[in-house]
């Protein structure tokens, strides 16, 4: 029996199935308490103060992508408004556990309605709602095996952060989940742990505990009690790609020379030396968030001057291209007033902050120039959600203001692909964000597995902006999730990219399928693909144009 989703991380994995199911019971309607109300006031706010502290020491403990997302958890456990609402309920008489899950489901509503990237954090809300009625009603959380016998592969409806953080490719084979999408938490961490995962998978929560499964990240195609014949193919096959992806060495180039250096998406400090470790020629996305995500203050000057040096001296010779500071929606700061926005997804986050609070920006942009007079790396800073060339201009003249030479911008929203001319008589350079790109292309919630479909990268349409993005005289880096698949890649080259940034694990198979491949093969691959109706076509279409990927297993 096969099922299949949507690979999101390659790879084959196999083992017995272990199904994660939270079965923590809504509290009944209209329960009430004993006591005083200040005492069931505390014993909420101490629950979710708990439940908050415990988000954030994992974080702190995994590091990496779980650290900046558990971080972000945390946040949201701590809420003020989410805190009065429960401190309310209990006024008018519910128990804690009673007022926690109404006022969580309240909050949810909004963040659905919102969509976008507060859409995407729906299921995030659901665990920190669980573990909170956990806590106060003595009710156990189902818990993952501890020193497993062998690898297992964890299936469920959806999997929070908190509970994939600490995991380790020792213990799990391979992740399915029955929703999520190519952008979910699932998929950012399995890519980041190398862990083989496939999401929006139909039926997946169906599977018996303990069947054994074979996990194809690549395909998505999900096998039940696959013959050993089956594995064992699969595992050939897996292991001459490994073998023929690391045959290739070197810097990123086409088969007949034409260079594309290959950069790292790096989420902090500790990210570095990994990436450094697989080839990366540089760092093409620095995100800056992990300084400023868990503060009750804006981090010190010299905090963030260290920070940012430490970026620059794990790449000598090479570049560094840091993203300020991409707060807002659902990424908020404490130590900035957050306004009441009907839409937060569309409304003040990004650049868009940091036009409200210049003084935040200065010193981000200050401790950039700190850290590197004398480096020995090239520094490029980029600002996120760039909407007009208007924008663009302030931002760049606020950075050459303080001695930062190499400005750019990140091509995430519609109109700045559509007016990439104007932006490129400002910046210096493109970053194409294509996860934000097709979010707001499409309407369409990166989190959603139903929708994920319209967030497929393949999408002729985000093909076009892409287009439309490169030929302007500027470089053009792609370090959307895009990047990382070895075909698209070759496209995404074919349609004008100078850089390609992604994460350390990707690295080997997309620099094997550039060496596959001349400059002229990816750019008919690419003419090609931009003229089908749909994301499948394109890629299959593409796919006939590159026939070095089928060698490569990729």
């Amino acid at each position: 029996m096969n099922l299949r989703g949507v690979g999101v991380s390659p790879g084959i994995g196999h083992g017995p199935a272990y199904v994660l199911t939270v079965s923590v019971p809504e509290p009944p309607e209209g329960s009430t308490y004993t006591g005083e109300a200040e005492q069931e006031k505390e014993r909420a706010s101490a629950a979710l103060s708990q439940v908050a502290g415990d988000l954030e020491a994992r974080g702190n403990q995994a590091g990496g992508e779980a650290e900046e997302i558990l971080k972000a958890q945390a946040l949201m456990a701590e809420d003020p408004g989410l805190v009065v609402k429960v401190r309310t309920l209990i006024d008018r008489g519910l128990a804690a556990p009673r007022a926690v899950f109404e006022a969580f489901t309240k909050y949810r509503d909004v963040l659905t309605g919102a969509g976008g990237y507060l859409g995407e954090r729906a299921a995030d809300l659901d665990d920190i709602r669980d573990r909170v009625i956990a806590l106060l009603t003595g009710h156990p959380l189902p818990g993952l095996p501890v020193a497993p016998e062998e690898p297992y592969v964890l299936v469920a409806a959806d999997l929070a952060p908190a509970d994939t953080a600490l995991l380790s490719r020792r213990d799990v084979a391979g992740f399915v989940t029955e929703q999520g999408g190519p952008t979910s938490h699932t998929a950012i961490m399995a890519r980041a742990m190398g862990v083989p995962a496939v999401v929006a998978c139909p039926g997946a929560t169906g599977i018996p505990g303990g069947v054994r499964v074979l996990v194809d990240g690549t395909t998505g195609e999900v096998s039940l009690e696959p013959s050993d014949d089956h594995v064992a193919e699969a595992r050939d096959a897996a292991a001459a790609k490994r073998a023929a992806i690391g045959a290739v060495k070197g810097p990123g180039r086409t088969a007949d020379g034409h260079a594309v250096p290959l950069l790292a998406n790096v989420a902090g400090p500790d990210e570095l030396a990994e990436a450094m470790a697989a080839g990366a020629e540089g760092v093409g996305l620095y995100r800056t968030e992990f300084l400023f995500l868990d503060r009750a203050e804006a981090p010190a000057a010299e905090e963030q001057r260290r920070a940012y040096r430490a970026a620059l001296e794990a790449v000598p010779g090479g570049t560094v291209v840091v993203r300020t500071l991409d707060a807002g929606a659902d990424k908020p700061l404490r130590f900035l007033p957050a306004p009441a926005e009907p839409n937060p997804a569309l409304g003040e986050r990004g650049l868009r902050l940091f036009r409200r609070f210049p003084e935040v920006m200065d010193a981000q942009l200050r401790a950039l120039a700190d850290a590197a007079e004398g480096a020995p790396a090239e520094l490029l800073v980029m600002a996120p959600m760039v909407a007009t060339a208007e924008e663009a201009r302030w931002f760049a003249d606020a950075c050459r203001a303080r001695g930062l030479s190499k400005v750019g911008v990140m091509i995430e929203v519609p109109s700045a692909a559509l007016r990439a001319g104007q932006l490129a008589g400002v910046v210096d350079f493109f970053s194409l964000g294509t996860n934000d790109l097709a979010q707001y292309t499409f309407a369409a919630d990166r989190q959603l597995g139903t929708v994920s479909g319209l967030q497929d990268p393949w999408q002729p349409a985000l093909l076009d902006l892409v287009a439309m993005s490169c030929g302007h005289g500027k470089p053009v880096g792609v370090c959307g999730e895009a990047a990382a698949d070895p075909a698209l890649a070759c496209v995404l080259v074919g349609l004008g990219a100078t850089t390609l940034s992604m994460g350390a694990g990707a690295l080997g198979a997309v620099r094997a399928a550039l060496a596959a491949h001349t400059l002229e093969q990816c750019r008919l691959a690419a003419r090609n693909a931009r003229a089908q109706v749909t994301a499948a076509n394109a890629r299959a279409v593409a796919r006939t144009h590159l026939p070095g990927l089928a060698a490569l297993g990729v």
